[in-house]
């Protein structure tokens, strides 16, 4: 099947209210052009470096999509990152969080963000301990931050064949977002938590069941690469 018979196959599965980010790592442009032709409206790229690339590759089309941070943001790229970005998913520190806001208000603009959790507790994985208090200190923190909006968290979910295996960690995280949706979080129009963004090509079904509304997808659009998981 084609990217365009891929995209709108899945489009037609996934309930209405779920988002797909494209997940672009190393594609092409005319894999991603195709994609957005058929109606994707996200792309979630890994790297800064990438998407400039992918950015002023796709030229005017660039700007009919939003763009996702998914992978981890090095305080040095950000001043890139916020000339593309419109939400960076993958937060997982004060000290980032710090780094962004101060970008943010010399480009005088407000970035969305999502807190990432590492919900399996990886050591090769970014994302804020799997522990509610820890996730809750985090956004009180990113609340008193004027321009920053917290708007979501996102998790990968250890990386396994079978996505039954991930689903407790799916459910986890549904559970600490449900709870931080419910607390008492500080300056409230700095937070407004909408998006559990969590399940990739091979686990977003399971994802979605277990209350995901974004997911990121690759492989099961474009096309195998190098049996990655995407």
């Amino acid at each position: 099947m084609s990217i365009k018979e891929n995209y709108l196959k899945i489009r037609e599965e996934v309930p209405g209210h779920v988002k797909i980010v494209l997940a672009a790592k190393t594609r092409t442009k005319n894999e991603v052009e195709e994609a957005v032709s058929s109606g994707a409206g996200i792309i979630g790229e890994n790297y800064v470096q990438e998407a400039e690339k992918m950015y002023q590759a796709l030229g005017d089309k660039s700007k009919s999509v939003k763009w996702h941070m998914i992978g981890g943001l090095q305080k040095n790229k950000i001043n890139k990152a916020l000339r593309i970005f419109d939400i960076v998913e993958t937060v997982d520190s004060l000290k980032l969080a710090d780094a962004l806001n101060k970008r943010a208000k010399r480009a005088e603009k407000i970035v969305r963000v999502f807190i990432e959790i590492n919900i399996g507790s990886e050591i090769t994985k970014i994302g804020v301990k799997p522990e509610y208090d820890a996730v809750k200190k985090l956004a009180v923190n990113i609340s008193k931050f004027w321009n920053l909006k917290l708007e979501g968290l996102m998790t990968m979910g250890p990386r396994t064949g079978n996505p039954e295996k991930i689903r407790p960690y799916f459910k986890k995280t549904k559970d600490i977002f449900d709870r931080l949706k419910n607390a008492n979080i500080p300056n409230t129009p700095n937070t407004d938590l909408k998006y559990l963004s969590m399940g990739m090509s091979n686990s977003y079904k399971v994802a979605i069941q277990e209350g995901s509304n974004m997911i990121r997808l690759g492989t099961v659009i474009f096309g195998s690469r190098n049996s990655d998981l995407n």
